[in-house]
């Protein structure tokens, strides 16, 4: 795994240790970024299950001003505080412990908004539309913001969740991106 473009351009990754954590491929990773960016300009990121932190840390090196990491697992998190340190990014990075939905609850008490979220949980405990409604009600993104979420595709996701509305639908193998756009209108209607 490395970064594949922009200031951190070829840096390698660290893999998490073990089969618990299955990282985004390169070739996942660099379609996705040239449907959604593929530079940004100072967004806030959440990368909610962080794994190795590949996908915030790619958003933070094509040009997102911060991004805050989060993964339940100790092994995720060390790999993540390594490769924000090899690539120098700790200054952008906020990487914490916790468990999802517990996080979004104080990323709201903290009045975090962010521009881009990605959500990569494990194929077998996928709550994909829970945590886009939790995203909404906790008012943790703000108008036009994307979520990403990567899915094997036996979990389908509908059209419209909550104020979030697909825009587009990738298939690469057994590997599905969704990409949602939140429509604040549509939340205050709710």
């Amino acid at each position: 795994m490395r970064v594949i473009a922009g200031g951190r351009k070829g840096h390698h990754l660290k893999a998490v240790p073990g089969t618990n954590t299955r990282p985004t491929t390169d070739k996942i990773k660099e379609s996705l970024f040239s449907i959604i960016g593929p530079f940004f300009d100072g967004e806030k990121v959440l990368d909610l299950f962080a794994g190795s932190g590949g996908l915030g840390i790619e958003a933070l090196s094509r040009g997102a001003s911060e991004c805050v990491f989060i993964d339940q697992a100790q092994a995720a998190i060390k790999t993540v505080h390594l490769n924000v340190a090899a690539c120098h990014l700790e200054e952008q990075a906020h990487i914490f412990r916790n468990e999802a939905k517990r996080a979004l609850k104080v990323l709201a008490k903290n009045e975090w908004v962010f521009d881009l979220v990605f959500l990569d949980p494990p194929y077998k405990k996928q709550q994909l539309e829970q945590l886009m409604m939790s995203l909404s009600e906790h008012e943790l993104v703000a108008d036009g913001a994307l979520v990403i979420c990567e899915h094997d595709t036996d979990a389908m996701l509908p059209d419209i969740v909550a104020a979030f509305k697909k825009t587009r639908e990738e298939r690469y193998g057994i590997t599905v991106l969704s990409i949602f756009e939140y429509e604040k209108e549509v939340a205050k209607n709710e």
